[in-house]
């Protein structure tokens, strides 16, 4: 890219003028401090008349990167990684950044019943690899918002129910995420099936994710970001306090693990 801008007598500020991303964002991709997004590859194709070239390589990367994840989600799981701050809300699943390895084993088997082994195996180990954002002690930020029947119904055996709840407990105490349990009495019914994933960066727009079982879609619109958000402040402002939240979900993974649970 600097190669390209400087053969076309161009500044950074020039390059990154109309696009959402700042002047040291850029220079970051020029240095290979960071990759380029397919949103940044588009404009410096338009303003660099370069053809396409710049976001075919992106694709390029994409499809690399992929691995076993659905080609809706690797754009989610590139982003991630350079993700300031990550907000979720989940109803009906533990997220993905919070599966351990039944958990995930039990959604994907639930959702791919016809996958081979080794497909199911790719599958898991690919979600499991996420949560490697967890080993850098401060970034990204991550909040996350649970829907109450989450903790009461499981979907795998009492005690690994109890190794899942144990495993979040575990990453609310390193201070590593933020917990809230929304109540089952909560403002849930506009957004009981939608599970919302929003990324804030540094030198990006914030974008929104949200799928069911077998379709994503990631929302970039400045305006319905901000909307989605606000409906997500809602739910943060009914649900349990992060320290009641807390103590719910470990007082549950002692039920399920002495099999008292009524779940």
């Amino acid at each position: 890219m600097r190669f390209k801008r400087e053969e076309a007598g161009l500044t950074l500020e020039r390059l990154a003028d109309g696009s959402f991303f700042g002047i040291t964002y850029l220079s970051e991709i020029e240095h290979g401090h960071r990759r380029m997004p397919v949103e940044l590859a588009q404009h410096v194709d338009r303003v660099l008349g370069t053809d396409g070239f710049f976001q075919r390589r992106c694709e390029d990367v994409r499809k690399a990167r992929q691995g076993a994840h659905a080609a809706y989600f690797a754009g989610v799981t590139e982003a991630e990684t350079r993700a300031r701050a990550i907000s979720e809300w989940s109803g009906t699943l533990i997220p993905g950044l919070l599966q351990t390895r039944t958990y995930a084993q039990a959604v994907v088997r639930s959702a791919h019943s016809l996958d081979t082994p080794e497909e199911v195996e790719a599958k898991i180990d690919g979600r499991l690899r996420r949560a490697g954002l967890f080993d850098d002690p401060k970034k990204p930020e991550y909040w996350v918002i649970l829907h109450e029947s989450l903790v009461d119904q499981s979907i795998v055996t009492p005690v690994e129910m109890a190794e899942q709840l144990d495993h979040i407990a575990a990453l609310v105490q390193r201070g590593r995420v933020v917990t809230q349990i929304l109540p089952w009495n909560g403002p849930t019914r506009a957004l009981a099936e939608l599970p919302l994933f929003f990324m804030d960066f540094d030198d990006e727009p914030p974008l929104l994710y949200t799928e069911g079982p077998y379709h994503g879609q990631t929302i970039d619109d400045p305006t319905l970001v901000m909307r989605y958000r606000k409906a997500y402040d809602r739910l943060r402002a009914a649900a349990l306090p992060p320290e009641a939240s807390l103590t719910r979900i470990e007082r549950a993974a002692e039920e399920y693990r002495h099999g008292q649970h009524p779940s």
